[in-house]
């Protein structure tokens, strides 16, 4: 029988949200291919992840010299596992991790790669995929030659679904040779302790409409009254004010939340690129004519120094009153 692999990525002994949603999407493609659904998983300690995974068959690469991600050692995993199993189909979330990933498994088992998809659907027996082009001003239908169909899958855009009640995997123990050209010999967090940003599912960003890294704390404020994650655009980024790791946009990192807060941000297109596909997208600037209202859901008008703490203190009541 047909199958179709993805790849779980853990993070500090976690599933990572955005794994779950390429097996999510996995199953809801099985049933067109009538296939099953299998997936790898790799790292220290993690065996005991498998039965959470909702897949038929889990692959577990469980070793120490597997502890820290290495593209070298990863990538030939995995592509033991495809010479292996043979599936139709590798979906691999567009994480960081899975951006370096995914094009040396394509490489190394000569297949093609669709980047960052938005949508997959089955079309005569054969997938074809939805991602974006042009900094998101347009969008290209793509389809496979060859088997496997490797894509990359944007977080949060694919619809997360339970497993099934009382589904018990298949779990498969593997090795992999883990001798490398390089090796991690430290991991540095920087954000310890905040929402993920390409996870979140509200995001509160600020601009240059602030004026100074002195007010980027209404931002943050907002931010914890909703449990959100924080970001920023790349002029303030350039400028100093806030760390590379939060900036949205083309050349930062690529988001789609439930709730996108932009505050004082103008809504260039390398912006817009990284956070349009979010689904209700709020812009506060005072600038009337400014381009991030043609792609908001809802716009306020008006002086950010005035509505942030606002909105701020009604987000406090608002989660208070909730308990």
């Amino acid at each position: 029988m047909a199958t179709i692999l993805t790849f779980a990525e853990v993070r500090d002994g976690k599933l990572r949200r955005p794994s779950l949603e390429a097996i999510s999407e996995a199953r809801r493609l099985a049933a067109g291919l009538g296939a099953t659904v299998s997936t790898v998983l790799i790292g220290n300690g993690v065996a005991g992840l498998a039965s959470g995974l909702g897949a038929d068959t889990v692959h577990v690469f469980d070793d120490a010299a597997l502890a820290s991600y290495a593209t070298e050692v990863w990538a030939r995993a995995v592509a033991k596992v495809i010479a292996a199993t043979k599936p139709v189909a590798v979906l691999i979330p567009f994480t960081a991790l899975g951006k370096d990933l995914a094009p040396r498994i394509a490489a190394k088992v000569g297949a093609g790669l669709v980047s960052d998809c938005v949508a997959l659907k089955v079309v005569d027996g054969r997938l074809e995929a939805r991602r974006p082009m042009y900094a998101g001003k347009a969008f290209a239908n793509v389809r496979w030659e060859g088997e496997p169909q490797i894509a990359t899958l944007r977080p949060n855009v694919f619809a997360l679904s339970a497993p099934e009640a009382g589904k018990t995997a298949q779990v498969v123990t593997e090795t992999v040779e883990s001798a490398a050209r390089a090796r991690v010999t430290s991991v540095k967090a920087t954000a310890e302790g905040k929402v993920e940003l390409s996870e979140a599912q509200v995001i509160v960003s600020g601009g240059r409409g602030l004026k100074g890294p002195e007010h980027f704390h209404l931002v943050q404020e907002l931010g914890d009254a909703f449990g959100a994650a924080v970001g920023a655009s790349r002029a303030i980024v350039d400028a100093g004010w806030v760390d590379h790791q939060l900036q949205v946009g083309q050349t930062g990192k690529t988001v789609s939340p439930s709730l996108y807060i932009a505050c004082g941000i103008s809504g260039a297109i390398q912006h817009l690129a990284g956070m349009s596909s979010s689904r209700i997208i709020v812009a506060i600037n005072k600038d009337g004519d400014a381009p991030i209202f043609k792609v908001a859901n809802y716009g306020l008008l008006g002086d950010a120094f005035e509505i942030l703490p606002q909105l701020t203190e009604a987000a406090k009541a608002h989660f208070a009153a909730k308990g």
